[in-house]
C-alpha cells in the first residue's frame, strides 16, 4: 500500500479525455433507457444514485459531480429517488461499465426525515411537490445494498454529507446508540469523503484503466475497508497522543511543520513497527507513514469517554497540511481513513461552476415544484469552506476549514448565466454567499503557518493575528455584481459571521446599504458564556457591536431594516439558568424569535461528542470530574428541552404555564407578574392546582434532579 498523493496535486481536469467524450454535452443527464437512446448511448459508464430529485445547478451534489465526470468524456445517468423496496429501479439505466456512486443528496436522511424532537417531518424541500417519504432512513446503507444486488460486482462508491459525516464510528441521535462506520455496513468499496471532485475523477481514471478498485489506496479523501494495517506503516496509538486520564500540555500547534516529501512506501517493507515514546516524538513531523490507531468500535461504542477521546483525534486530523491517516478496528477488518482532500484552486473552483448547468430540474417532473430549487435557483456560491469550527455543524468536517474561492470573473459569469437561463428571473439575486456569507478570500498570512496549525478554530477564543480578516475583494465583488445589467438587486441571505464583519465597518456599510433585503440573518446563538463557550461561538458583545453598526448603517441608507438573530436551544453546556437570561436579555432587546432551534446531534459533530459523553472534546479527556474538569451538563430529557424552546418563545402564551412553574422552581418567582421587568404574565386565579397558576411567593416543597439550577444559578452535579 503506497501513500496517499503528495499535496500538489495535477490540475482537476488535467490529462486526457476518455474515449465517449465524442458523445459530446448532454443537456440533462440521462434518468430513463429512452433518453441514453436519444443521445446515441448503449450503457452509461458511470450511474449515481441520490436521494434528491435531480436539479442541474451547481448547488445540487449530484449535478457537480455528474457534471465533473462528464466533463473527462465519461457517460453519466442519473438514478433519483427509486423506490428502494425493489431491485428494479436501480436495474432502469442498465449495468454501469465503471461504477455506481450513491448519496443520501445534499442531507443525511435522518435529518431530512426527523425534526429534533425525532418527530417525522411532514415535508422534503428536495423533493417534487415537496412530498416526505420519497428516500428511506439510512439512504446511503439501502441504495448501496441495492447497487450491488442489481448487478454483482460493480464497484459501489459512497459519497456525499451521509457518508462524509459517518466515515469513522459515530453517536446515532436516533437510536441513542454508537453506531458503525457507514463503510462495513454498506459494504461499499469505497467512500468518499468531503468535496469529491478530486477522488471521484481519480477513481474514475484508474478503473477505465483496468485497475481493481481494491488497489486504490493512496486517493486522499478516501475510506475503504482492510484485513489489517499494511506494511510499512508507523502505528500510533491515539491515546498515546492525547491520553484519556489527566491533562497534557500540547507542543505549539505552530510548530509542528507537516512532513509531505517523503518517497512512497514500498509494499515489500516490514510489517507496522512499534515505536517507544521518544521515537514517536522524534517522528511526530513524519505524517506522510504514519497512521494513528483511534479506539475500536467496540470500544467507543460501550465507553463514552473513549467516544469523546476518538472525536478529539479525529477533528484534529482534518487539516490537510498535516493531517495523518486514521484507522479503526471494526470487528475483525480495519476502516482506513486517508487525509482529506487538497482544497480545490481558484482555477479548478471556476472550472466546476463554468460547467454547462442547463439550471432546471430534470424534465421529467414537469411543473412540479421542487422547494429548495425554488429556493436556491437565483442564488450563488462564492466559496466553500469554514474556519468558525462551531461545534454544532459539520461544516469543517465536510468541507474543510481552507476557504476555497472562485473567481471574480467566474461569479460574474455566473449570474449573467442566472439572467439569462432562469425562469421567471425577476432581477434579484437571492443569496451571494456560502457556508457563511463573508470568509470570501479570507485565509492564513502564511502557508507554512497554515499548513502545520492544528487549532480547530481561526476565530475562536479570538480571531487569529495571523488571518487575514480584508473584506476588501468581498466588498468590490458586490459593488460589481450590482452593476450587471438586468440585474436590479444583489442580496445577501447567507449567514454573516459578525465577529469578522465588524473587523471591517466598509464591508457592513456596502452590506447594509445594498445587500439587504429588509432583513439580515444573524447567529450568535446566545447570551451566555457558558454555552458559548461549548459552541466556540464569540460572546454576545461582537453581536452588540454589529447590531449598533447595522442601525446606523440602516439609518443612514434612509431604510427600515430588521437583524434576524437565531438561538439554539438545549446546546450541550446550557443551564436552565442559561436559558432564563437568554430570555431576560431577548426581553430587554425586545426580540421575539418565531422559529426556535433545539441542538440536533448531528453525527460527527463535536458537539454531538459533548451530547453522548457528558465531556468536553475540546481539551484532552479525563475520566474524573474535577472542578475546574471537562464535565458537561447536557440537557437530554424531553421536558428540559421544552422548557429551553419554551424561554426562546416566552412572549408564547402557550408557554406561560411551563415558564411559570420553572421560574418557581427556580425561586425566580419576581419574574411573574405585569412588572416590565417580568418575563410572563401571572395564571389567572381559581385555574386549579397547575403548578404555572401558584402565587409568586409559593416555593415547590422539592426541586427535581436531572441538571435544574439551584436558586444561585449554580449547576446540580450530575451523575
Amino acid at each position: 500500500m503506497s501513500n496517499p498523493a503528495h499535496p500538489n496535486p495535477p490540475g482537476l481536469f488535467s490529462g486526457p479525455e476518455y474515449w465517449a467524450a465524442t458523445f459530446g454535452i448532454a443537456s440533462q443527464l440521462p434518468m430513463s433507457r429512452p433518453e441514453m437512446d436519444q443521445l446515441g448511448w448503449d450503457s452509461c459508464d458511470v450511474i449515481l444514485v441520490t436521494g434528491d430529485a435531480y436539479v442541474d445547478l451547481p448547488s445540487f451534489g449530484m449535478a457537480v459531480m455528474g457534471r465533473v465526470l462528464e466533463n473527462k468524456g465519461y457517460r453519466v445517468g442519473i438514478i433519483s429517488q427509486p423506490d428502494w423496496r425493489s431491485v428494479d429501479p436501480f436495474r432502469s439505466l442498465g449495468q454501469p461499465n465503471l461504477f455506481f456512486g450513491v448519496t443520501a443528496g445534499n442531507m443525511d436522511s435522518m435529518v431530512n426525515h426527523y425534526t429534533s424532537e425525532r418527530k417525522i417531518r411532514s415535508n422534503d424541500s428536495y423533493t417534487p411537490d415537496g412530498v416526505a417519504g420519497k428516500r428511506p432512513d439510512r439512504a446511503v446503507l439501502v441504495y448501496a445494498q441495492r447497487c450491488r444486488e442489481a448487478f454483482k460486482g460493480v464497484p459501489v462508491i459512497i459519497g456525499g454529507i451521509e457518508a462524509s459525516l459517518r466515515r469513522i464510528a459515530q453517536y446515532d441521535y436516533w437510536s441513542d446508540k454508537v453506531k458503525r462506520s457507514v463503510l462495513p455496513d454498506s459494504k461499499a468499496n469505497m467512500l468518499v469523503y468531503g468535496n469529491g471532485e478530486r477522488q471521484i475523477l481519480e477513481i474514475a481514471r484508474r478503473l477505465a484503466a483496468d485497475e481493481k478498485i481494491g488497489s486504490m489506496t493512496d486517493i486522499r479523501g478516501t475510506a475503504f475497508m482492510l484485513p489489517k494495517v499494511p506494511a510499512g506503516w508507523v502505528e500510533m496509538d491515539s491515546t498515546e497522543l492525547d491520553k484519556p486520564s489527566p491533562l497534557i500540555v500540547h507542543p505549539d500547534p505552530y510548530a509542528m511543520q507537516p512532513d509531505c516529501d517523503k518517497a512512497p512506501v514500498n509494499s515489500t517493507e516490514p510489517e507496522p513497527i512499534q515505536l517507544t515514546d521518544k521515537q514517536v516524538h522524534r517522528l511526530w513531523g513524519n505524517r506522510s507513514r504514519t497512521v494513528i490507531r483511534l479506539p475500536d468500535y467496540e470500544k467507543v461504542a460501550t465507553d463514552p469517554v473513549l467516544y469523546a477521546h476518538a472525536s478529539r483525534l479525529m477533528h484534529l486530523e482534518t487539516n490537510p497540511g498535516n493531517a495523518r491517516a486514521l484507522v479503526q478496528r471494526h470487528g475483525t477488518r480495519e476502516v482506513w481513513l486517508n487525509p482529506p482532500p487538497i482544497p480545490l484552486t481558484t482555477p479548478e473552483m471556476d472550472a466546476v461552476f463554468d460547467l454547462p448547468y442547463n439550471r432546471r430540474p430534470h424534465i421529467s417532473y414537469g411543473k412540479a415544484p421542487i422547494p429548495a430549487y425554488d429556493m436556491i435557483k437565483n442564488s450563488i456560491n462564492i466559496m466553500r469552506g469554514c474556519f468558525g469550527g462551531c461545534t454544532f455543524c459539520s461544516i469543517t468536517e465536510h468541507e474543510g476549514r481552507i476557504i476555497q474561492n472562485r473567481s471574480e470573473d467566474s461569479i460574474i459569469r455566473e449570474i449573467e448565466n442566472i439572467r439569462d437561463k432562469s425562469l421567471g428571473f425577476t432581477g434579484t439575486i437571492s443569496d451571494l454567499g456560502g457556508p457563511t456569507a463573508n470568509m470570501y478570500r479570507l485565509a492564513c498570512k502564511s502557508r507554512e503557518i497554515e499548513s502545520a496549525c492544528r487549532l480547530p478554530s481561526c476565530v475562536y477564543p479570538k480571531i487569529c493575528p495571523n488571518l487575514n480578516t480584508d473584506h476588501a475583494p468581498l466588498i468590490k465583488l458586490y459593488q460589481r455584481a450590482r452593476k450587471v445589467d438586468g440585474v436590479k438587486k444583489v442580496l445577501v441571505a447567507s449567514g454573516v459571521r459578525f465577529d469578522l464583519a465588524v473587523e471591517s465597518p466598509a464591508y457592513i456599510k456596502e452590506l447594509i446599504t445594498h445587500h439587504v433585503g429588509g432583513y439580515l440573518k444573524i447567529a450568535p446563538e446566545h447570551s451566555e458564556n457558558g454555552p458559548l463557550d461549548k459552541m466556540m461561538k464569540p460572546g454576545i458583545g461582537s453581536f452588540e457591536k454589529f447590531r449598533r453598526m447595522f442601525e446606523k448603517f440602516s439609518k443612514a441608507a434612509g431604510k427600515k431594516q430588521y437583524l434576524i438573530p437565531y438561538f439554539i436551544a438545549a446546546h450541550p453546556g446550557t443551564t436552565d439558568t442559561d436559558m432564563l437570561n437568554l430570555a431576560l436579555w431577548l426581553k430587554k432587546n425586545k426580540f421575539r424569535p418565531d422559529q426556535v432551534q433545539a441542538f440536533l446531534p448531528s453525527p460527527m459533530a463535536t458537539a454531538t461528542a459533548m451530547y453522548h459523553s457528558d465531556r468536553n472534546p475540546l481539551r484532552s479527556i479525563s475520566r474524573k470530574a474535577r472542578p475546574v474538569g471537562d464535565r458537561i451538563f447536557t440537557p437530554k430529557r424531553k421536558k428540559q428541552r421544552d422548557l429551553h424552546k419554551a424561554f426562546l418563545r416566552y412572549h408564547d402564551p402557550k408557554n406561560w404555564p411551563l415558564l411559570r412553574s420553572a421560574l418557581l422552581e427556580m425561586g425566580r418567582g419576581e419574574l411573574i407578574g405585569a412588572k416590565p421587568e417580568c418575563l410572563v404574565p401571572a395564571g389567572r386565579p381559581g385555574k386549579g392546582s397547575h403548578p404555572g397558576n401558584r402565587s409568586q411567593t409559593e416555593r415547590p416543597k422539592s426541586r427535581k434532579r436531572g441538571g435544574r439550577t439551584s436558586r444561585s444559578g449554580s449547576k446540580k452535579k450530575q451523575n
